[in-house]
C-alpha cells in the first residue's frame, strides 16, 4: 500500500477517493479505498458511517471511465447507499439519477444529490462489516510491519 502526501503522484480516481473520503470522515465516517465485497468486484470507496449505515462511492474521472464500467450495479447489493463522485467538469447528466452524486477533487467533496436508501439484510450488514473491520486491521499492520502480508 502506497502512503500518498500529495496529490502529485495519484491517479485521478484516487485524488476524487481522497476527497471523498476526508468529507465524509467529516460527517463521522471510516473509509476504506479499493475493497472487495466479494469476489471479482472492488469498490473505489466503502463508508461505515456512525450509526453502521454502508456506503459505497465510485469515482470516476471522465466519460469513458464511465461508460467502461460494467459491473457497478453488482454494487448495490453490499451497501445501504450508493454514489458516484466525479470532479466538476464531469458530465453529470450521464450518470443515473436513482444513485447519489459527490462533487469531489483531491481535498474535498460535497453531496449534491442524497442516494436513496436501501438497507442492507443484517446477515449481509453484519458479514460486511467483520470484512470491513478485518481489511481495515490487516491495512493498518501491513502499514507497520510490509511482510505481515506474506504470512499466512
Amino acid at each position: 500500500m502506497t502512503v500518498h502526501t500529495s496529490t502529485a503522484d495519484m491517479m485521478p480516481g484516487q485524488i476524487l477517493a481522497r476527497g471523498v473520503c476526508r468529507h465524509l470522515a467529516q460527517l463521522g465516517f471510516a473509509c476504506i479505498e479499493e475493497f472487495v465485497p466479494s469476489r471479482g468486484l472492488r469498490v473505489d470507496v466503502i463508508a461505515l458511517g456512525p450509526k453502521g449505515e454502508i456506503w459505497v462511492i465510485e469515482c470516476k474521472s471522465g466519460r469513458a471511465d464511465f461508460q467502461s464500467d460494467h459491473k457497478w450495479d453488482g454494487y448495490l447489493e453490499w451497501c445501504d447507499r450508493f454514489f458516484w463522485a466525479v470532479d466538476q467538469e464531469f458530465p453529470t447528466d450521464i450518470l443515473p439519477s436513482e444513485t447519489g452524486l459527490l462533487i469531489a477533487d483531491g481535498y474535498d467533496a460535497e453531496i449534491l444529490r442524497m442516494a436513496p436508501e436501501d438497507k442492507l439484510a443484517g446477515a449481509r450488514r453484519k458479514a460486511i462489516i467483520q470484512k470491513f473491520a478485518t481489511h481495515a486491521a490487516r491495512r493498518l499492520q501491513m502499514m507497520r510491519d510490509p511482510a505481515a502480508g506474506l504470512i499466512g
